[in-house]
């Protein structure tokens, strides 16, 4: 080979060599921008608001107390709504269809947590969860029996999807119908309105059932199947002779409790209740679940799972701090012969008396 082509040979090789080199370059400034803006991407992740779905089946008071009650306690462990974590509310305003569509809203989308209030949003979510990639973490409180309505298991509270946990409340029946005989001892039958298709509502009427059978009492059972239908079950069971009118936890009966109330004082027999809240609308007595109580103790495990906790290291416990509220004006013009005593006044966290003062009023 001659020299001259030697010398063009070596100018090919140097050029070539020259561009290899500024590809490279280029290809390692591109991967430093790139990790660059991985970085910026990962830190504005980590400092982002966590978005929360607090999700609540009917505006009724249990639930908007319990709702209460979950972000109070995240705000107090510094999980306060606009700040470290973004809340959207949904409510499905007591329609199946409307929260079934919730749930398959939030379980597809990309929230960091779903905080569920009550045991119909429990068993909406856990479904639509069952089919999402990934399934959500969710978070669940004022339920009766989550064991039902989730498939977890009863003597394993661990035994759950690993990516929820949450709290029970399993009402307090045979504490209400104690309380209803001290009133009055003479009760035989009492009438209570309820809808099959709540895990929950089965749980306590089948409690229900066992007490009243202890008791000697007739438990009279009327159907509901939404909350337009309570009013005529109401006035069918009052028409079978009842001495009074439960209302359980069933968020269709409680939706319309106003209805049942006016029902039950136009046949002149009283309505007790398991939620609390009622007896200011004219309910006799309620004996049930403290609400806020429940929400924060449900808002202290939503922030252990958003500091870290993984949920599958939580057992599904029942817990039940109970609240007592009574009415006495509710004893005016009733058919039968009814009272209060001084014992049960004095537990009561909330009194109303005869002339329509509240009188007392716990923290």
């Amino acid at each position: 080979m001659s020299m001259r082509g030697f010398s063009v040979v070596s100018k090919s090789l140097g050029l070539g060599l020259l561009l290899i080199a500024a590809a490279s370059a280029a290809l390692l400034l591109s991967d430093l921008d790139s990790r660059t803006h991985r970085k910026a991407a990962a830190a504005l992740d980590t400092n982002r608001a966590l978005r929360v779905a607090l999700v609540e089946p009917a505006s009724i008071e249990p639930i908007k107390d319990g709702a209460a009650g979950f972000l109070a306690a995240l705000a107090d462990r510094g999980y306060q709504d606009g700040k470290r974590i973004a809340v959207r509310h949904f409510n499905a305003e007591g329609d199946m269809s409307v929260l079934n569509a919730i749930a398959k809203d939030v379980t597809s989308s990309n929230y960091d947590l779903i905080l569920s209030a009550g045991t119909i949003t429990l068993q909406a979510i856990a479904n639509a969860n069952r089919y999402a990639t990934p399934p959500r973490t969710h978070v669940f409180g004022i339920v009766s029996d989550p064991y039902a309505a989730a498939n977890i298991d009863r003597s394993n509270h661990l035994n759950h999807p690993p990516y929820m946990t949450g709290l029970g409340s399993m009402p307090a029946v045979a504490e209400v119908f104690a309380l209803l005989r001290q009133l009055r001892p003479e009760v035989k039958r009492v009438g209570l309105v309820w809808n099959p298709a709540e895990s929950n509502s089965v749980a306590a009427t089948t409690l229900a059932r066992v007490e009243c059978a202890k008791l000697g009492i007739t438990l009279v059972e009327g159907n509901a199947e939404n909350p337009t239908s309570v009013g005529e079950a109401a006035a069918a069971v009052l028409s079978k002779g009842v001495d009074a009118l439960w209302v359980s936890p069933d968020i269709t009966v409680i939706t319309a409790v106003d209805v049942m109330i006016a029902t039950a004082k136009q046949a002149r027999v009283p309505v007790f209740t398991s939620i609390p809240g009622n007896a200011r609308k004219g309910a006799l007595f309620d004996l049930g679940a403290d609400y806020i109580a429940i929400g924060r103790l449900t808002g202290e495990l939503a922030a252990d799972v958003l500091d870290g906790r993984s949920p599958a290291s939580i057992p599904v416990e029942n817990v039940m701090p109970l609240r007592l509220e009574v009415n006495l004006l509710a004893l005016a013009g009733l058919r039968d012969p009814w009272q209060v005593p001084d014992a049960i006044k004095k537990q009561a966290e909330v009194l109303f008396d005869a002339s329509g003062r509240h009188a007392k009023d716990k923290p």
